[in-house]
Protein backbone atom coordinates (compact mmCIF):
# COMPACT_ATOMS: atom_id res chain seq x y z
CA UNK A 1 0.00 0.00 0.00
CA UNK A 2 2.94 2.06 0.98
CA UNK A 3 4.31 2.17 -2.97
CA UNK A 4 0.57 2.20 -4.24
CA UNK A 5 0.24 5.56 -2.44
CA UNK A 6 3.73 6.81 -3.42
CA UNK A 7 2.95 5.92 -7.51
CA UNK A 8 -0.24 7.60 -6.73
CA UNK A 9 1.30 11.11 -5.77
CA UNK A 10 3.48 10.56 -8.91
CA UNK A 11 0.97 9.81 -11.00
CA UNK A 12 -1.15 13.23 -9.51
CA UNK A 13 2.19 15.42 -10.35
CA UNK A 14 2.42 13.79 -13.81
CA UNK A 15 -1.11 14.89 -14.81
CA UNK A 16 -0.41 18.25 -13.50
CA UNK A 17 3.09 19.40 -14.30
CA UNK A 18 4.47 20.93 -17.64
CA UNK A 19 7.32 21.42 -18.91
CA UNK A 20 8.54 24.43 -17.20
CA UNK A 21 8.56 22.61 -14.05
CA UNK A 22 10.66 19.60 -15.27
CA UNK A 23 13.73 20.09 -12.57
CA UNK A 24 10.90 19.35 -10.14
CA UNK A 25 9.35 16.17 -11.54
CA UNK A 26 13.14 15.27 -12.41
CA UNK A 27 13.78 15.33 -8.41
CA UNK A 28 10.88 13.80 -7.63
CA UNK A 29 11.67 10.53 -9.87
CA UNK A 30 14.94 10.30 -7.86
CA UNK A 31 12.68 10.03 -4.92
CA UNK A 32 10.42 8.02 -6.18
CA UNK A 33 13.63 5.31 -7.88
CA UNK A 34 15.32 5.46 -3.87
CA UNK A 35 11.90 4.18 -2.73
CA UNK A 36 11.59 1.20 -5.46
CA UNK A 37 15.13 0.58 -4.57
CA UNK A 38 15.33 -3.35 -3.60
CA UNK A 39 11.62 -4.35 -4.65
CA UNK A 40 11.75 -7.07 -7.06
CA UNK A 41 11.92 -6.36 -11.23
CA UNK A 42 8.26 -7.73 -10.94
CA UNK A 43 6.90 -5.13 -8.65
CA UNK A 44 9.10 -2.22 -10.24
CA UNK A 45 7.89 -2.89 -13.97
CA UNK A 46 4.63 -3.02 -12.67
CA UNK A 47 4.76 0.63 -10.36
CA UNK A 48 6.46 2.33 -13.52
CA UNK A 49 3.76 1.16 -15.86
CA UNK A 50 1.17 2.75 -13.74
CA UNK A 51 3.33 6.11 -13.69
CA UNK A 52 4.31 6.29 -16.99
CA UNK A 53 0.63 5.34 -18.07
CA UNK A 54 -1.05 7.86 -15.44
CA UNK A 55 0.90 11.14 -17.42
CA UNK A 56 -1.91 12.47 -19.87
CA UNK A 57 0.12 15.21 -21.26
CA UNK A 58 2.50 13.61 -24.04
CA UNK A 59 5.99 15.58 -23.31
CA UNK A 60 5.23 14.92 -19.29
CA UNK A 61 5.09 11.32 -20.52
CA UNK A 62 7.93 11.14 -22.86
CA UNK A 63 10.09 12.70 -20.14
CA UNK A 64 8.78 10.54 -17.34
CA UNK A 65 9.17 7.42 -19.55
CA UNK A 66 12.64 8.43 -20.86
CA UNK A 67 13.99 9.44 -17.17
CA UNK A 68 12.49 5.83 -16.20
CA UNK A 69 14.70 4.20 -19.01
CA UNK A 70 17.52 5.90 -18.59
CA UNK A 71 18.40 5.22 -14.72
CA UNK A 72 17.70 1.41 -15.21
CA UNK A 73 20.05 1.42 -18.05
CA UNK A 74 22.55 3.21 -16.14
CA UNK A 75 22.22 1.44 -12.38
CA UNK A 76 24.47 -0.47 -11.33
CA UNK A 77 22.47 -3.15 -9.61
CA UNK A 78 22.04 -6.46 -10.74
CA UNK A 79 18.59 -7.19 -12.19
CA UNK A 80 17.83 -3.53 -12.81
CA UNK A 81 18.56 -4.01 -16.74
CA UNK A 82 15.11 -5.99 -16.71
CA UNK A 83 13.53 -2.88 -16.31
CA UNK A 84 14.74 -1.20 -19.05
CA UNK A 85 14.77 -3.80 -21.21
CA UNK A 86 10.48 -4.14 -20.03
CA UNK A 87 10.01 -0.14 -20.88
CA UNK A 88 11.86 -0.01 -24.11
CA UNK A 89 9.76 -3.28 -25.00
CA UNK A 90 6.34 -1.81 -23.99
CA UNK A 91 6.94 1.88 -24.52
CA UNK A 92 9.76 2.64 -26.83
CA UNK A 93 10.25 0.16 -29.12
CA UNK A 94 6.27 0.16 -30.44
CA UNK A 95 6.12 4.15 -30.98
CA UNK A 96 4.08 4.47 -27.95
CA UNK A 97 6.29 7.12 -26.16
CA UNK A 98 8.57 8.75 -28.70
CA UNK A 99 12.45 8.44 -28.22
CA UNK A 100 14.66 11.91 -29.11
CA UNK A 101 15.76 10.61 -32.46
CA UNK A 102 15.95 7.63 -34.77
CA UNK A 103 19.67 6.89 -33.53
CA UNK A 104 18.35 6.40 -29.75
CA UNK A 105 15.48 4.35 -31.44
CA UNK A 106 18.36 2.58 -32.75
CA UNK A 107 20.12 2.03 -29.74
CA UNK A 108 17.29 0.79 -27.38
CA UNK A 109 17.06 -1.82 -30.25
CA UNK A 110 20.12 -2.98 -29.81
CA UNK A 111 19.90 -2.48 -26.12
CA UNK A 112 17.15 -4.77 -26.05
CA UNK A 113 18.29 -8.11 -28.47
CA UNK A 114 21.36 -7.79 -26.83
CA UNK A 115 19.71 -8.25 -23.72
CA UNK A 116 16.82 -9.75 -23.50
CA UNK A 117 17.63 -13.85 -23.15
CA UNK A 118 20.06 -12.77 -20.72
CA UNK A 119 18.24 -11.29 -17.93
CA UNK A 120 17.80 -12.49 -14.57
CA UNK A 121 15.06 -15.38 -14.39
CA UNK A 122 16.00 -16.52 -17.73
CA UNK A 123 16.30 -19.85 -19.20
CA UNK A 124 20.13 -19.80 -19.81
CA UNK A 125 20.36 -19.97 -23.71
CA UNK A 126 22.54 -23.25 -24.60
CA UNK A 127 25.94 -22.85 -26.46
CA UNK A 128 27.34 -25.63 -28.75
CA UNK A 129 30.86 -24.56 -28.58
CA UNK A 130 34.18 -26.59 -29.35
CA UNK A 131 37.14 -27.31 -26.42
CA UNK A 132 40.73 -27.23 -27.50
CA UNK A 133 40.66 -30.62 -28.95
CA UNK A 134 38.06 -29.73 -31.31
CA UNK A 135 35.62 -32.17 -29.13
CA UNK A 136 31.99 -30.33 -28.91
CA UNK A 137 31.22 -28.42 -25.53
CA UNK A 138 27.58 -27.70 -24.37
CA UNK A 139 27.26 -25.30 -21.99
CA UNK A 140 25.37 -24.44 -19.13
CA UNK A 141 25.73 -27.88 -17.17
CA UNK A 142 22.49 -29.16 -15.93
CA UNK A 143 21.93 -30.09 -12.47
CA UNK A 144 25.02 -28.14 -11.12
CA UNK A 145 25.70 -24.58 -10.44
CA UNK A 146 27.32 -23.52 -13.92
CA UNK A 147 29.54 -20.57 -14.33
CA UNK A 148 30.07 -18.72 -17.85
CA UNK A 149 33.10 -16.50 -18.46
CA UNK A 150 33.89 -14.69 -21.20
CA UNK A 151 37.47 -12.96 -22.15
CA UNK A 152 39.79 -11.84 -24.58
CA UNK A 153 43.32 -13.07 -24.47
CA UNK A 154 44.10 -8.79 -25.39
CA UNK A 155 41.75 -7.76 -22.46
CA UNK A 156 43.25 -5.79 -19.28
CA UNK A 157 40.72 -6.57 -17.14
CA UNK A 158 40.36 -9.97 -18.10
CA UNK A 159 43.62 -10.49 -16.96
CA UNK A 160 42.63 -9.59 -13.47
CA UNK A 161 39.83 -11.45 -12.72
CA UNK A 162 40.80 -14.63 -14.48
CA UNK A 163 43.61 -14.58 -11.87
CA UNK A 164 40.75 -14.20 -8.99
CA UNK A 165 38.28 -16.47 -10.65
CA UNK A 166 41.31 -19.19 -11.01
CA UNK A 167 41.67 -18.77 -7.80
CA UNK A 168 37.79 -19.03 -6.56
CA UNK A 169 37.93 -22.30 -8.55
CA UNK A 170 40.98 -23.74 -7.35
CA UNK A 171 40.05 -23.40 -3.53
CA UNK A 172 37.28 -25.88 -4.23
CA UNK A 173 34.90 -24.48 -1.61
CA UNK A 174 32.27 -24.82 -4.18
CA UNK A 175 31.03 -27.76 -6.68
CA UNK A 176 30.63 -25.65 -10.35
CA UNK A 177 30.63 -26.47 -13.49
CA UNK A 178 33.22 -23.21 -14.92
CA UNK A 179 33.66 -22.78 -18.30
CA UNK A 180 35.89 -19.90 -19.71
CA UNK A 181 34.78 -18.99 -23.33
CA UNK A 182 37.48 -17.32 -25.32
CA UNK A 183 35.76 -14.66 -27.25
CA UNK A 184 38.67 -14.21 -30.11
CA UNK A 185 39.99 -16.12 -32.87
CA UNK A 186 43.51 -16.30 -32.42
CA UNK A 187 44.37 -19.61 -31.74
CA UNK A 188 48.04 -19.63 -30.62
CA UNK A 189 46.73 -16.37 -27.91
CA UNK A 190 43.68 -19.09 -26.60
CA UNK A 191 46.96 -21.71 -26.00
CA UNK A 192 49.24 -19.05 -24.12
CA UNK A 193 46.18 -17.91 -21.76
CA UNK A 194 44.67 -21.09 -20.91
CA UNK A 195 46.95 -22.05 -18.55
CA UNK A 196 46.17 -18.98 -16.60
CA UNK A 197 42.73 -20.54 -15.99
CA UNK A 198 43.66 -23.59 -14.68
CA UNK A 199 41.30 -26.21 -13.52
CA UNK A 200 38.47 -24.59 -15.90
CA UNK A 201 37.14 -26.16 -18.47
CA UNK A 202 37.72 -24.41 -21.85
CA UNK A 203 35.67 -23.75 -25.25
CA UNK A 204 35.34 -20.99 -27.84
CA UNK A 205 33.33 -20.04 -30.97
CA UNK A 206 35.40 -18.29 -33.30
CA UNK A 207 32.66 -18.57 -36.24
CA UNK A 208 30.22 -17.29 -33.84
CA UNK A 209 27.64 -20.09 -34.99
CA UNK A 210 26.25 -20.32 -31.88
CA UNK A 211 25.16 -16.45 -31.76
CA UNK A 212 26.89 -16.22 -28.13
CA UNK A 213 27.38 -12.60 -28.63
CA UNK A 214 23.74 -12.28 -28.92
CA UNK A 215 22.40 -14.84 -26.65
CA UNK A 216 24.16 -13.41 -23.72
CA UNK A 217 25.12 -9.72 -24.83
CA UNK A 218 28.41 -9.81 -24.76
CA UNK A 219 29.43 -6.69 -26.31
CA UNK A 220 32.76 -6.21 -23.87
CA UNK A 221 34.75 -8.36 -21.54
CA UNK A 222 35.18 -9.82 -18.93
CA UNK A 223 31.53 -10.99 -19.00
CA UNK A 224 30.39 -13.15 -16.12
CA UNK A 225 27.45 -15.49 -15.44
CA UNK A 226 26.10 -17.68 -12.95
CA UNK A 227 23.57 -20.09 -14.15
CA UNK A 228 21.53 -22.25 -11.12
CA UNK A 229 21.52 -25.98 -11.44
CA UNK A 230 18.03 -25.51 -13.04
CA UNK A 231 19.46 -23.57 -15.73
CA UNK A 232 18.15 -20.52 -14.76
CA UNK A 233 20.63 -17.35 -14.95
CA UNK A 234 20.87 -16.13 -11.13
CA UNK A 235 23.87 -13.48 -11.69
CA UNK A 236 25.19 -11.41 -14.57
CA UNK A 237 27.90 -8.92 -15.18
CA UNK A 238 29.44 -10.38 -12.52
CA UNK A 239 32.91 -9.91 -10.70
CA UNK A 240 34.55 -12.96 -9.05
CA UNK A 241 34.30 -11.35 -5.29
CA UNK A 242 30.27 -10.38 -6.68
CA UNK A 243 30.25 -14.29 -7.72
CA UNK A 244 31.34 -15.86 -4.29
CA UNK A 245 29.02 -13.66 -2.65
CA UNK A 246 25.99 -14.37 -5.01
CA UNK A 247 27.06 -18.47 -4.68
CA UNK A 248 26.78 -17.86 -0.67
CA UNK A 249 23.61 -16.47 -0.93
CA UNK A 250 22.58 -19.69 -3.29
CA UNK A 251 23.53 -22.27 -1.38
CA UNK A 252 22.22 -20.49 1.49
CA UNK A 253 18.55 -20.89 0.42
CA UNK A 254 17.43 -23.29 2.86
CA UNK A 255 19.61 -21.96 5.19
CA UNK A 256 19.75 -18.61 7.58
CA UNK A 257 21.10 -16.30 4.56
CA UNK A 258 23.87 -14.19 6.43
CA UNK A 259 24.66 -10.49 5.82
CA UNK A 260 21.04 -9.82 4.79
CA UNK A 261 19.93 -5.71 4.88
CA UNK A 262 18.31 -5.94 8.06
CA UNK A 263 21.37 -7.35 9.84
CA UNK A 264 24.22 -5.32 8.25
CA UNK A 265 21.91 -2.05 9.54
CA UNK A 266 21.49 -3.84 13.09
CA UNK A 267 26.03 -3.69 12.78
CA UNK A 268 25.88 -0.09 11.48
CA UNK A 269 23.52 1.05 14.71
CA UNK A 270 25.17 -0.86 17.14
CA UNK A 271 29.39 0.19 16.47
CA UNK A 272 27.76 3.83 15.05
CA UNK A 273 27.86 4.34 18.97
CA UNK A 274 31.56 4.16 18.94
CA UNK A 275 31.83 7.10 16.39
CA UNK A 276 35.40 7.64 15.17
CA UNK A 277 36.81 5.68 18.17
CA UNK A 278 35.79 2.52 16.93
CA UNK A 279 38.78 -0.06 17.34
CA UNK A 280 39.16 -3.40 17.23
CA UNK A 281 38.86 -4.11 20.58
CA UNK A 282 35.50 -2.58 20.45
CA UNK A 283 34.21 -5.11 17.61
CA UNK A 284 35.54 -7.97 19.91
CA UNK A 285 33.80 -6.97 23.01
CA UNK A 286 30.78 -7.12 20.66
CA UNK A 287 31.51 -10.24 19.56
CA UNK A 288 32.40 -11.49 23.14
CA UNK A 289 28.82 -10.40 24.48
CA UNK A 290 27.09 -11.88 21.76
CA UNK A 291 29.14 -15.11 22.19
CA UNK A 292 28.00 -14.77 26.03
CA UNK A 293 24.06 -14.10 24.92
CA UNK A 294 23.64 -17.52 22.96
CA UNK A 295 26.27 -20.25 22.72
CA UNK A 296 27.29 -19.26 26.54
CA UNK A 297 23.70 -19.96 26.83
CA UNK A 298 23.19 -23.25 25.14
CA UNK A 299 21.54 -21.77 21.86
CA UNK A 300 24.20 -22.81 18.90
CA UNK A 301 21.74 -21.66 15.78
CA UNK A 302 21.30 -18.70 17.35
CA UNK A 303 25.11 -18.18 17.67
CA UNK A 304 25.74 -19.26 14.22
CA UNK A 305 23.67 -16.68 13.11
CA UNK A 306 24.82 -13.62 14.65
CA UNK A 307 28.52 -14.81 14.48
CA UNK A 308 28.38 -15.10 10.89
CA UNK A 309 26.44 -11.96 9.99
CA UNK A 310 29.23 -10.19 12.24
CA UNK A 311 31.70 -11.80 9.72
CA UNK A 312 29.76 -10.63 6.75
CA UNK A 313 29.48 -7.17 8.28
CA UNK A 314 32.92 -7.01 8.89
CA UNK A 315 33.66 -8.59 4.88
CA UNK A 316 31.63 -5.40 3.21
CA UNK A 317 34.06 -3.05 4.90
CA UNK A 318 37.10 -2.17 3.43
CA UNK A 319 38.44 -0.06 6.59
CA UNK A 320 41.84 -0.79 8.35
CA UNK A 321 39.70 -1.30 11.89
CA UNK A 322 37.27 -3.75 10.53
CA UNK A 323 39.83 -5.61 8.41
CA UNK A 324 42.45 -6.02 11.24
CA UNK A 325 39.68 -7.09 13.71
CA UNK A 326 39.49 -10.30 11.12
CA UNK A 327 42.43 -13.23 11.98
CA UNK A 328 41.68 -12.60 15.85
CA UNK A 329 37.33 -12.67 15.69
CA UNK A 330 38.13 -15.39 12.84
CA UNK A 331 40.28 -17.80 14.89
CA UNK A 332 38.06 -17.15 18.14
CA UNK A 333 34.38 -18.04 16.72
CA UNK A 334 34.75 -19.25 13.53
CA UNK A 335 37.43 -21.79 13.30
CA UNK A 336 35.65 -23.88 15.35
CA UNK A 337 34.72 -27.47 13.36
CA UNK A 338 32.14 -28.48 16.42
CA UNK A 339 30.45 -25.56 15.77
CA UNK A 340 30.41 -24.73 11.93
CA UNK A 341 29.99 -28.88 10.70
CA UNK A 342 27.67 -29.03 7.68
CA UNK A 343 28.25 -28.05 4.18
CA UNK A 344 26.70 -24.81 4.08
CA UNK A 345 28.11 -23.53 7.34
CA UNK A 346 31.87 -24.74 5.05
CA UNK A 347 29.82 -22.87 1.48
CA UNK A 348 29.07 -19.52 3.44
CA UNK A 349 30.74 -18.84 6.08
CA UNK A 350 34.04 -20.62 7.24
CA UNK A 351 35.46 -20.26 3.80
CA UNK A 352 34.79 -16.63 4.09
CA UNK A 353 36.39 -16.74 6.99
CA UNK A 354 39.67 -18.28 5.58
CA UNK A 355 39.74 -16.17 2.88
CA UNK A 356 39.55 -13.24 4.76
CA UNK A 357 42.05 -14.34 6.93
CA UNK A 358 44.05 -14.81 3.97
CA UNK A 359 43.54 -12.04 2.33
CA UNK A 360 44.13 -9.41 5.48
CA UNK A 361 47.23 -11.14 6.64
CA UNK A 362 48.74 -10.09 3.40
CA UNK A 363 51.40 -7.11 4.48
CA UNK A 364 49.92 -6.25 7.80
CA UNK A 365 50.61 -2.75 9.21
CA UNK A 366 54.29 -2.64 10.89
CA UNK A 367 55.79 -5.13 8.17
CA UNK A 368 57.56 -3.82 4.98
CA UNK A 369 56.36 -3.18 1.70
CA UNK A 370 57.78 -6.21 -0.53
CA UNK A 371 60.79 -5.11 -2.13
CA UNK A 372 59.93 -4.79 -5.64
CA UNK A 373 59.96 -2.65 -8.39
CA UNK A 374 56.84 -1.82 -10.21
CA UNK A 375 55.67 0.58 -13.55
CA UNK A 376 53.60 3.19 -11.86
CA UNK A 377 53.01 7.24 -11.97
CA UNK A 378 54.32 9.27 -8.93
CA UNK A 379 52.36 12.02 -8.11
CA UNK A 380 54.20 14.74 -6.07
CA UNK A 381 54.16 18.49 -5.40
CA UNK A 382 56.84 20.39 -7.33
CA UNK A 383 57.14 24.13 -6.72
CA UNK A 384 53.25 25.70 -6.86
CA UNK A 385 51.90 23.08 -8.92
CA UNK A 386 50.97 19.22 -8.58
CA UNK A 387 53.21 17.36 -10.95
CA UNK A 388 52.95 13.91 -12.60
CA UNK A 389 56.04 11.75 -14.07
CA UNK A 390 55.27 9.26 -16.95
CA UNK A 391 54.77 5.63 -16.06
CA UNK A 392 57.76 4.33 -15.53
CA UNK A 393 59.64 2.09 -12.40
CA UNK A 394 59.68 2.71 -8.82
CA UNK A 395 60.54 0.48 -6.14
CA UNK A 396 58.15 0.42 -3.51
CA UNK A 397 60.55 0.68 -0.59
CA UNK A 398 61.79 3.98 -1.86
CA UNK A 399 59.23 6.46 -2.00
CA UNK A 400 60.72 8.46 0.59
CA UNK A 401 57.72 10.50 1.29
CA UNK A 402 56.38 12.26 4.07
CA UNK A 403 53.71 10.93 3.96
CA UNK A 404 53.86 8.41 1.22
CA UNK A 405 50.82 6.73 -0.48
CA UNK A 406 50.65 3.33 -2.64
CA UNK A 407 47.89 3.52 -4.20
CA UNK A 408 46.23 0.03 -6.49
CA UNK A 409 43.44 0.98 -8.93
CA UNK A 410 41.30 -0.43 -12.20
CA UNK A 411 40.98 2.19 -14.84
CA UNK A 412 37.62 1.11 -15.67
CA UNK A 413 36.70 1.24 -11.34
CA UNK A 414 34.08 4.35 -10.57
CA UNK A 415 34.84 4.11 -6.99
CA UNK A 416 38.84 4.43 -8.53
CA UNK A 417 38.10 7.03 -10.35
CA UNK A 418 36.69 8.86 -7.80
CA UNK A 419 39.76 8.30 -5.37
CA UNK A 420 42.19 9.50 -8.08
CA UNK A 421 40.76 12.77 -7.69
CA UNK A 422 41.14 13.56 -4.23
CA UNK A 423 44.80 12.35 -5.01
CA UNK A 424 45.83 15.81 -6.40
CA UNK A 425 44.50 17.62 -3.29
CA UNK A 426 46.40 15.57 -0.89
CA UNK A 427 49.84 15.91 -2.78
CA UNK A 428 48.69 19.76 -3.22
CA UNK A 429 48.40 20.16 0.36
CA UNK A 430 52.00 18.94 1.34
CA UNK A 431 54.92 19.41 -0.30
CA UNK A 432 56.27 16.06 0.94
CA UNK A 433 53.88 13.54 0.42
CA UNK A 434 54.28 11.39 -2.58
CA UNK A 435 51.77 9.09 -3.76
CA UNK A 436 52.49 6.19 -6.30
CA UNK A 437 49.30 4.93 -8.79
CA UNK A 438 49.63 1.68 -9.91
CA UNK A 439 47.42 0.26 -12.70
CA UNK A 440 46.42 -3.16 -12.36
CA UNK A 441 44.84 -3.55 -15.16
CA UNK A 442 47.80 -2.32 -17.51
CA UNK A 443 50.16 -4.15 -15.41
CA UNK A 444 48.29 -7.31 -15.40
CA UNK A 445 48.31 -6.82 -19.19
CA UNK A 446 51.65 -6.32 -19.39
CA UNK A 447 53.98 -7.82 -16.82
CA UNK A 448 51.21 -10.85 -15.60
CA UNK A 449 53.84 -12.63 -13.36
CA UNK A 450 54.83 -9.38 -11.89
CA UNK A 451 50.81 -8.73 -10.93
CA UNK A 452 50.45 -12.58 -10.11
CA UNK A 453 53.11 -11.14 -7.31
CA UNK A 454 51.36 -8.36 -6.25
CA UNK A 455 47.96 -10.34 -6.22
CA UNK A 456 49.80 -12.33 -3.36
CA UNK A 457 51.45 -9.76 -1.67
CA UNK A 458 48.71 -7.53 -1.00
CA UNK A 459 44.84 -7.85 -0.20
CA UNK A 460 43.54 -6.61 -4.10
CA UNK A 461 40.39 -8.65 -3.76
CA UNK A 462 38.32 -4.99 -4.25
CA UNK A 463 40.06 -2.04 -5.72
CA UNK A 464 40.93 0.62 -4.82
CA UNK A 465 43.05 -0.37 -1.99
CA UNK A 466 45.84 2.17 -0.32
CA UNK A 467 48.65 1.94 1.89
CA UNK A 468 50.39 4.28 3.49
CA UNK A 469 54.08 4.24 4.21
CA UNK A 470 56.80 5.60 6.19
CA UNK A 471 60.05 6.82 4.60
CA UNK A 472 61.11 3.25 4.90
CA UNK A 473 58.78 1.35 2.94
CA UNK A 474 56.80 0.02 6.33
CA UNK A 475 53.13 0.03 6.19
CA UNK A 476 51.63 2.73 8.83
CA UNK A 477 48.14 1.74 7.49
CA UNK A 478 45.97 -0.25 4.94
CA UNK A 479 42.65 0.49 3.45
CA UNK A 480 43.16 4.00 3.09
CA UNK A 481 40.30 6.40 3.09
CA UNK A 482 42.01 9.67 0.93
Amino acid sequence: MRRLLLTLSFALVCLSLRAQQYPELSAKLEQYFTALAGESAALQKEECDFLISSCQDSLVRQFVTLKIYDHYLQSKIMGDDAVAVHIAQKWLLPGLVAMHSPTDLLNAQIFVEFNRQSLIGCKAPSLNLSGPDGSPVTVPASGRYSVLYFYDSGCSSCKLESARLQKLVASAAYELDAVAIYVGADSLAWAQYRPSLEGLRHAWDPAVDSDWQRKYGVLQTPRMFLISPEGLIVGRGLDTPALQLLLNRELAKEEYLYGNAAEMARYDQLFAAYGDSLSVSHILEVADYLAARTIAEGNQDAFKQVMGDLLYYLSSHRTEVHRDAVIPFVQKYIFLPEIWNTPADTAQVVSLGKLLSELTARTPVGSPVPDLSVPGVLRRKGGLFVRSSKTKTFALRGLRGQPSYLVFYSAGCSSCQELLSKVDALVAASSRARVLLVDMDALMSGHPELGQTLLDSFDLSALPFVLQLDRNGVVQHRYVQL
